[in-house]
Formats: structure tokens, sequence, C-alpha cells
């Protein structure tokens, strides 16, 4: 950390030396200068300003001891012990960092009458399930399962803890964050572990218009959040490994000011994560009417329809209908997408897909540096060519 310490007597005119700084971060209160938020540590007032009236001091970061943390955990996303899917993907990731560190892969799993539904992570090459099993942890309330997530953390120290960025999992990481005062970056799109056991994390950012790379190598336990169908999920292994570790916590520490009255089970979505065959539609889409072109290419693949932000932004389909960041991430064996340019924060939704076939009349869009296969031509007059080919293959 730096900060600014501004040496008053050593100020000949204040005035003046406001009118240094082009961000009005300075003030004068009652003949003394001071810095307000705005600044943003340019240091035109320390180069340019008197001798010695502003100065730039870096503090000493306090270092920790990083031999004491050690592991990669996963924190086991679930509902009535149904585990989330995007937990199997979270361990083969952890798999992958703690295989170049040498550490071992743990997981967290909070519920109530969930040790039989522990015992199948070890088929997944887990070293380690720490069951955090209590009648105060059977509904996801935020102050028992921190108390609960806390306790793992003082009792393992892992070196990076990953966790699924569901409704459950961007509700708890920033809490586990805040208790141990160390960071959180969330929706990350790549992972990766350095050999000192950093972790590297990467995901879009100002809009999508870059790929930010952010280490905190002074902080401990290191947190991210994954979204679902970025990474690729552990294959289940017939042999379980690895051992469940039932652990006690005291129930003074599971108190709730939430009482949970009624659950209501929502009715089951189908979403475009889910789905095997996706055909997206883009910016080169004229108008609404014109969607009944890729529904039905959609339908003859038997796939799903899906779009980019600016057709949401217009009304013309569903806000789940979105592929991208900003969106659903999406997987899926086949994608194609009409007219899409391919933002950032477009691609960083379904680049994972196993097959990107793309239509785009600009060979320059960003779209063809990610796709496997492409055409550059007019979506109107490559779609229906493409519907008639597939039914004629079908016999219709």
């Amino acid at each position: 950390m730096a900060k600014l310490v501004v040496n008053q007597e050593k100020i000949l005119d204040i005035n003046e030396l406001m009118k240094i700084c082009p961000f009005g971060a300075m003030e004068n209160v009652n003949g003394r200068l001071e810095i307000n938020a705005s600044c943003k540590m340019c240091r035109l007032c320390v180069k340019n300003g008197p001798k010695g009236a502003v100065e730039y001091i870096e503090e000493e970061v306090k270092k920790i001891d990083k031999n004491k943390w050690s592991g990669v955990a996963v924190y086991v996303d679930h509902v009535d012990g149904e585990i989330h899917p995007v937990t199997f993907e979270l361990i083969g990731k952890a798999r992958e960092l703690a295989k170049k560190v040498g550490h071992k892969v743990y997981c967290v799993f909070i519920g109530y009458k969930i040790k039989d539904r522990a015992k199948e992570l070890l088929h997944y090459g887990v070293d380690e399930v720490l069951l955090y099993d209590k009648p105060q942890l059977k509904y996801f309330t935020i102050e028992p399962y921190t108390a609960a997530f806390e306790e793992f953390i003082n009792t393992i120290k892992p070196s990076a803890i990953l966790v699924g960025a569901t409704t459950i999992g961007r509700s708890l990481a920033p809490r586990v964050a805040a208790r141990f005062r160390t960071g959180l970056t969330a929706d990350c799109t790549v992972l990766d572990m350095k050999e000192n056991t950093d972790l590297v994390q990467i995901r879009p950012a100002f809009g999508g218009n870059i790929m930010a790379q952010i280490v905190t190598p002074n902080s401990r336990p290191q947190l991210a959040t994954v979204r679902y169908k970025v990474m690729s999920a552990s294959e289940r292994e017939e042999n379980a490994t690895g051992k469940v570790i039932v652990c006690d916590i005291e129930d003074s520490k599971l108190k709730s000011n939430i009482e949970v009255q009624k659950v209501t089970k929502k009715e089951k979505e189908h979403s475009i994560s889910e789905a095997e065959v996706i055909v997206v539609a883009g910016r080169g889409i004229k108008t609404e009417k014109d969607l009944q072109m890729i529904k039905e290419l959609a339908d003859l693949l038997g796939g799903e329809i899906a779009c980019t932000r600016p057709l949401i932004e217009s009304g013309w389909l569903d806000a789940k209908k979105q592929v991208g960041l900003s969106g659903r991430t999406v997987r899926p064996k086949l994608i194609i997408t009409c007219g899409v340019s391919g933002a950032v924060q477009f691609t960083a939704g379904m680049n994972n897909s196993d097959y990107i076939f793309s239509i785009n009349k600009d060979e320059k869009a960003p779209i063809f540096k990610v796709s496997h296969y492409g055409i550059v031509g007019d979506i109107y007059e490559v779609i229906p060519q493409l519907i008639e080919k597939i039914k004629m293959e079908k016999g219709e």
C-alpha cells in the first residue's frame, strides 16, 4: 500500500499547489491542505509541487507465511443434499491446481443428513471431505453456514478455495472473505497456480474489454467464484478414494437471526445452460420477426434458441436466453452463432463449447477467432440454405 503525506510547513502557496492536481483531489480546509478521495495517486503534486511539500510513501506490506496454508478446497453447493454440477467442475479444476504444487484437494460439505452424499464425492478424486452435519444447517442461512465455513478454514488452512457462482455461492463467498480479510475474485473464467501457491485468477473487466489477471500474494486463503459450465468436470471413478471426516462445531456458533418458516420449491426451468445444441441470434438480426428463422434452425437440430445482449435490450427474447457473462454461461456440443460479432463478454460465456460454428458477413469479426468453423456471408442468405439442406437430409 502507498499513501501521500502532506508537510504543511513546506507549502509556499496552497492555491498554487491545488492547481497542479487535475482531479480536484486537493482542498483548502481552514488554511491546511488536505487530500480527498478523488486522488488517483498520479503523484503530479509530488513531482511538480514545492520540494517535500507532498511525499509519496510506500507502506511496508506485511507478508504472510505461505507454508502455513496448504491445499485447494471446494465448497460443495447443494440443496437438500442434491449436489450442484458446478461442484464437480470445480473439483476437476482443484485437482489440476493441487497437482501443480503437490497439495491435497478438500471439500467442505455443510448441511443436514448429507453423510451418504458426502461419500459420493470420494469417487471424484477428493482427498478429504470435511462434513458439517447438524440440524441447524438443514436450510441455508447465512450466519450458521459462514460459521461452519470459517471453522473449516481455521482447521485445514487451505491455500485456495473455489466456490460455484450460484445464488448460494455468491452470498456465502463474500461473507467468508470478509471474515478472513482476504480477497475474492468473482466469475473467473481461467484459473492457474504458481509454484509459490499464488492463485492466478483471470476474468473479464471494464465491460469485457480486457481480461484482468488478479493475484493476491499476501492474502490467504485465496477465494474465487466460478460459473457453471466454465470448467471441465472431473470424471467419476468407480473406486472411491480419500475419506470423509465428520467435524463438530459448537451449537452456539450456529445461531441465526433468520428462522425458516416454510420452503416452497421453485418449478424447475429449462435452461440454455443444459442444452447440447444452441443457435444464437446476434445484432445481425434486423427484426423480431426474423427470429423465427433462427428458431426453425434450432428446432431442426433439436436445440435451443439464444441471443446476445442487444436483443434482450430490444425486448425480443427473455433475459434467460442471453449467452455471455452478463447472461448464461453455456457449454453445448454445438453452438451456431448467427450475426454475432464476438465481444469478450459473449465469447467468455461460450468458448468452451465442443464445436463453434459462426456465420457473419464481416470476415474480421472477433467471433471467428474462437470458432472452429466459420462462414463469411449474409445470415439471410446462409441460414435459409442451411435449413433447406438439413430438411433434405432428414427427408422432410
